[in-house]
């Protein structure tokens, strides 16, 4: 990829959450490594360790979030405050590096943090967003408030985007009637149609016929730079601290045995529903590998919730972990499946190592993502209701039945097309440079 002149500064502005952090980071680094000198702007809240990334300039800006809102876990209001209490600092903050640096390329933000655009358009910046989730989510949202529901539907004609039920995905979201969830999406979308470029760490052939679709209703051009964690795989990002006995563990297991068990970062079960995840990973008698977070279990602090007779049951066959290094597990030749939460993130990490997934979402974009997992590129199975036998029955379809093999060979077949999008005329490589290109020739205007 080509480089740029050191003197070209971005300013990168991060939303506090890990599924948006780690993607902030990994294009901060692939930035950096072509040439660009990085400033990341973030809010007080899980601010990230300078000292792991000594080559980006650090600055933290005041969220004024309180107690009662961290502890409530509501993320659409955590979103809604940082755009609030944030706007004004970060204006500040933009307007103190302009006059040290005298000079900004571009202002890259996470698409939650949309007030960043506003921000941009009033200082004359370049304004770029940063999509962590697929592209097709975009089309969850009332682009435009004069929208017909049955015509924007009878639009969607192709088999791919059928299979995806966005009509369904589009009337879940329309059942938080909260204020700010509305706002949210007012101000996203104007955001999103004010912005130079909307980058999406995703790869052309997962979202071909959405992207087509996405395209017609936002007059920015749409880069798909994924899978950025291929791209800048040494980023040190992770709020939690990775345990990396799993690994050794993982070593002693037979090839393709093992179901990786990881719900994301901010998901919630209450006690039954560990016990049946438990007694269902264990009636399965497959090896397992289970990340339980501190906090994960409502009402626990980790696993102390879990059944009288599970331990004994499993033996050596499971090892329980509060957090794992999950690019490296999945690349382990022991793992075979990977029940997930289907975040953008752990789905395109898994495309890219050719794991075939069990899927249970919890909310937002996580349906979205089952339907593609499930529906189009059919490499994984909905986990239905977190009940033991079902559980136990899912599980062997995925790693023993024939189902699973066919599965698994689709599996494959993707992270056969993910790893040409990386070579040097590849899909991504390709969007790469043109997004250089587009930063160098906007902040020349």
């Amino acid at each position: 990829m080509e480089k740029q002149q050191k003197s070209s500064h971005l300013v990168l502005v991060m939303l506090p959450f890990q599924g948006h952090m780690t993607p902030m980071l990994q294009l901060a680094s692939i930035l950096h490594s072509k040439g660009f000198s990085i400033t990341i702007v973030h809010p007080e809240l899980n601010s990230p360790n300078p000292s792991n990334h000594p080559e980006f300039t650090f600055v933290s800006i005041p969220d004024k979030l309180t107690e009662s809102q961290l502890s409530d876990k509501n993320v659409t209001g955590l979103v809604w405050s940082l755009n609030k209490t944030c706007a004004v600092p970060l204006r500040q903050c933009l307007e103190k590096i302009l006059h040290s640096h005298h000079h900004i390329a571009a202002l890259i933000y996470d698409t939650q943090m949309y007030c960043a655009q506003t921000i941009a358009d009033d200082l004359g910046l370049p304004g770029i967003t940063l999509r962590t989730s697929a592209a097709t989510t975009l089309l969850l949202y009332p682009v435009f408030s004069q929208l017909d529901e049955e015509d924007f539907m009878s639009e969607i004609k192709s088999p791919e985007l059928q299979a995806l039920h966005l009509q369904r995905l589009r009337a879940l979201l329309s059942q938080n009637p909260a204020k700010e969830m509305m706002e949210i999406r007012v101000e996203l979308t104007n955001a999103l149609k004010s912005s130079l470029a909307i980058i999406v760490n995703s790869m052309e052939f997962l979202e071909l016929e959405a992207l087509s679709k996405v395209k017609q209703y936002f007059p920015a051009p749409i880069i798909t730079i994924g899978p950025l964690h291929k791209l800048a795989p040494a980023i040190c990002s992770s709020l939690f601290t990775e345990e990396d006995k799993c690994i050794s563990w993982l070593n002693k297991q037979a090839p393709k045995s093992v179901i990786y068990v990881s719900l994301g970062s901010m998901a919630s079960i209450d006690r039954q529903e560990l016990i049946e995840i438990a007694w269902g990973l264990s009636n399965s008698k497959q090896p397992f590998l289970w990340v339980v977070r501190p906090g994960m279990v409502r009402g626990s602090e980790w696993i102390e919730s879990l059944p009288n007779g599970f331990e004994e049951s499993v033996g050596e066959r499971g090892c329980i972990v509060k957090w794992a290094p999950q690019t490296e597990v999945l690349a382990h030749a022991a793992v075979g499946g990977f029940w997930s939460h289907c975040g953008w993130n752990s789905t395109i990490e898994s495309i890219c190592e050719g794991v075939p997934m069990l899927c249970k979402p919890f909310f937002g974009d996580q349906h979205l993502n089952t339907s593609y997992i499930c529906n189009v590129w059919k490499i994984g199975l909905e986990l239905q209701n977190l009940e033991r036998g079902n559980i136990e029955r899912t599980i062997k379809r995925l790693m023993v039945d024939m189902e699973g093999n066919d599965i698994r060979k689709r599996a494959m077949d993707l992270k056969e097309k993910a790893a040409f999008c990386l070579v040097e005329e590849g899909s991504t490589s390709c969007s790469f440079n043109g997004l250089t290109k587009h930063i160098s020739s906007a902040s020349a205007t």
